[in-house]
């Protein structure tokens, strides 16, 4: 730093950007790499007990008694509570809280926590949860959904309606019974895609502590840090000034620590009544059972088609796995629905969706939330169409181009879209020209395309608040703190807020630190969900960013006795644009601006515009701005065996304007990563006793990094006008369009549609088996009617 104050600023003034724009290690990168990084398990307070909790046998049964005596009689126990000690219904979603923290009346899934017990370690805690005796009556347990959209009794919650509906959407957009009767080409269709669990590194885990002033201090491994701190003032009645919640490092999410959970409830409760912190670690067969993964589906599609391959209409009817509690599942509900509408012109489209609850551990929100299971289904049914009017799919994707600055059929505002130019960067890199139908049996190229959120109009429960908030404050060393209520999750928003503000006030990125997640020391943040972190908490950070560089800008123009806009901040350096001779280092021209207004520092935030459609429903979904993608998957397919193999895969994804290009090529190739493991190997499913098939990471597939195929990560840059800096997101639409560009390119490679996930080598040998007696059966056809006498 001593040179660069003595020698001035070396960065050329035309440079648009300094910071932004360019690739950066993550600012907690080599904390993590090094260990130096601080997980919830790492902390270690003293006189801590450990908790662990009882879970049910049973996927549904009412629970008839709870003994605690013996658990509470052995030594090194503290604490042993029931549901009855946290009665208090909860869940994200306002309407739907339906959740104890242990269950009080009955159990609705095998894993369901019934008791906890805290004691002076885990070996103990487990010998008194051994000691717990609970009776239960058992309950027929619904394990398919389908029966459990049609059978009542019991119902798994107690209801007006007398059923298993957990949500019901039914919406309409123009004539689509018009349009299937009129158009040139109906192609219609059944779909499925079984359940598929986050497989995060970190189990989850909670630490709770009440300080001499009785103020209760939970660290969670969690992505809504907001969300927490409501739900643990509404379930312990609590004031919420008198509870802080911390997320410390976390070790990936995907949408799997997106509720808040019964271990925070739970440790939290148990060190009111010790006096002492409580840690509760999760096993990670305990994170298979509390689950919130992908939602199994049964879909069934009608495309409506012109001759010329433009998309007349599109009718959905879903049936969707909720599992055994609410979550997310209204939103999921729809989302099945409301984000197919790009990224292709429906001038009718139609959907029918319905969530019932099972006795299976409850799904939620995963990368990708709720539109990766339609998106599969529509685009393998539009490749079909193309197939059937003889046109190449890229190009029928082409004629029904969404646009740009327009709106959907539902809707939905559409700001920049760069889903042409990621077409034609696939279309390209894969040679898709030369080899598409070209390649020898066995061998295809798949092409599928996509639309996702950047962030959600919804903000869960209803305020007129910002739903993202940054504030900075100046040290007179040059240091600028930011503190921002956003939950990094391992997708890097802390270096995101640090890129944006360091660009505004023209610092060096180590001049710029960020504390987040801290609901003592930060702004509200509704936290890490619907990909919304870079574009609401991007906006809050470049006002807040911009309301403080004018106050620097106004003090050194007085000074400097020049007008405002000849001076800029840049390299760590304030400067006269006419006489870059005249200049300061940034701390200088902070230690200036405190003296003429003040301790500085500012707050900055983010809210949506109105968006939506003026009906029920018509605001979820609804976004500032949507990502585009369009992947194309090379497959090779045995069929002796019916192993799939992907070489390759090329992605290319519109996110805007890339705010650090290295890490939107990692959350693509991630994104990528995940969509073809959830495809060909993994699977959260359940015996049919209710009994996860495989709850660890020894059984539950995924891809090594020899199983990973090669990905070529191609940025789009559509510069959005409402984006940070034109930025949208990345960490999420990367993943949709892969799934079913991968069953299109097995299609390309030996002529079977694989329409029900996961893509296992037993499907593929099945259709492979229906292929060939199809073709014998049109070949007997063929032959008998060349063989009949001519009349």
């Amino acid at each position: 730093m001593a040179a660069r104050d003595q020698h001035g600023p070396q960065a050329p003034w035309g440079d648009a950007f300094q910071v932004v724009g360019k690739p950066h290690r993550k600012v907690d990168g080599m904390a993590k790499a090094t260990g130096q990084a601080i997980y919830t398990d790492d902390i270690q307070l003293p006189g801590m007990l450990h908790a662990k909790l009882l879970r049910s046998p049973h996927a549904h049964a009412n629970i008839v008694s709870i003994d605690t005596q013996k658990a509470r009689a052995i030594p090194g126990v503290h604490a042993v509570i029931t549901g009855a000690d946290l009665p208090t219904r909860y869940g994200v979603i306002p309407w739907t809280m339906d959740e104890t923290a242990l269950a009080v009346d009955k159990v609705r899934f095998i894993g369901d926590p019934v008791a906890a017990v805290a004691a002076v370690d885990e070996d103990t805690a487990n010998l008194a949860l051994n000691a717990i005796e609970v009776e239960y009556e058992l309950l027929h347990a619904y394990l398919d959904p389908r029966e459990a959209l049609e059978r009542g009794e019991p119902t798994i919650h107690a209801n007006k309606r007398g059923n298993n509906v957990s949500k019901q959407v039914d919406l309409a957009f123009g004539d689509v019974d018009e349009a299937l009767e009129s158009a040139d080409l109906v192609v219609e269709g059944d779909y499925s895609f079984h359940g598929s669990t986050h497989g995060a590194i970190e189990p989850h885990c909670a630490v709770a502590q009440v300080d001499a002033q009785g103020l209760l201090t939970l660290w969670s491994s969690t992505q809504i840090t907001h969300y927490v701190h409501r739900a643990l003032a509404h379930v312990l009645d609590l004031p919420a000034h008198r509870i802080r919640v911390i997320q410390p490092s976390l070790g990936g999410a995907f949408g799997g620590k997106s509720d808040p959970f019964a271990l925070e409830f739970v440790t939290a409760k148990m060190a009111q009544m010790t006096g002492r912190p409580v840690k509760m670690l999760w096993t990670r067969e305990e994170v298979f059972y509390a689950h919130r993964g992908r939602h199994p589906m049964q879909m069934h599609y009608k495309t409506a088609a012109d001759k010329d391959g433009k998309v007349r209409a599109v009718d959905a009817k879903i049936l969707i796995d909720g599992g055994s509690y609410s979550s997310f599942g209204l939103v999921t509900t729809y989302y099945s629905g409301q984000l197919l509408t790009g990224p292709y012109a429906f001038p009718a489209y139609r959907f029918d969706s319905t969530r019932v609850f099972t006795n299976k551990p409850p799904c939620g929100p995963k990368r990708g939330h709720g539109s990766v299971q339609p998106r599969f289904a529509f685009e393998v049914q539009l490749d079909e169409v193309a197939e059937k009017l003889g046109i190449d799919p890229i190009e029928i994707r082409r004629r029904n181009y969404l646009g740009e600055h327009t709106q959907t059929v539902n809707g939905q505002r559409i700001t920049s879209n760069g889903f042409l130019e990621c077409l034609d960067k696939v279309e390209r890199a894969s040679a898709w020209k030369e080899r598409h139908g070209k390649l020898p049996s066995g061998r295809g190229l798949g092409v599928a395309g996509s639309m996702y959120i950047s962030g959600t109009n919804y903000p869960i429960y209803p305020n007129d608040m910002p739903q993202a908030g940054i504030q900075l404050k100046v040290d007179r060393s040059g240091l600028v703190m930011v503190f921002t209520g956003g939950n990094d999750i391992g997708q890097g928003s802390n270096s995101v807020v640090a890129y944006l503000v360091a660009e505004e006030l023209g610092l060096e990125l180590d001049a710029v630190r960020v504390i987040a997640a801290d609901t003592d020391l930060c702004p509200v943040d509704l936290g890490a969900y619907s990909s919304r972190v870079t574009f609401m908490v991007g906006n809050a950070a470049i006002d807040a960013a911009r309301k403080l560089r004018k106050l620097v800008v106004q003090a050194l123009a007085e000074k400097w006795e020049v007008p405002e806009q000849r001076v800029r901040l840049v390299g760590g350096f304030a400067v006269d644009l006419e006489d870059p001779e005249r200049h300061v280092p940034s701390r200088e021209a902070f230690q200036l601006a405190e003296a003429r207004f003040d301790t500085l520092g500012s707050t900055g935030s983010y809210n949506t515009p109105t968006l939506g459609g003026d009906y029920r429903g018509g605001t979820i979904g609804a976004s500032p701005a949507y990502s585009f993608t369009a992947h194309i998957v090379e497959v090779e397919v045995d069929e002796e065996t019916g192993r799939i193999r992907v070489p390759k895969v090329w992605c290319a994804h519109d996110c805007g304007r890339a705010l650090n290009p290295m890490l939107v090529a990692g959350q693509i190739e991630g994104s990528v990563y995940m969509g073809i493991a959830e495809a060909l190997l993994e699977n959260h499913d359940m015996n049919r006793f209710g009994l996860h098939a495989g709850p660890s990471l020894l059984d539950y597939r995924m891809p090594t990094t020899i199983d990973t195929p090669e990905i070529e990560a191609l940025i789009v840059e559509s510069v959005d006008p409402e984006g940070p800096y034109g930025a949208k997101e990345a960490g999420e639409g990367p993943l949709h369009s892969a799934i079913p560009a991968l069953s299109n390119a097995i299609f390309d490679a030996c002529g079977i549609r694989l329409r029900h996930l996961p893509f296992t080598p037993a499907k593929v040998l099945a259709a492979l088996r229906e292929k060939r007696a199809r073709e014998a059966a049109d070949a007997s056809v063929s032959t008998s009617t060349s063989s009949t006498p001519a009349v």
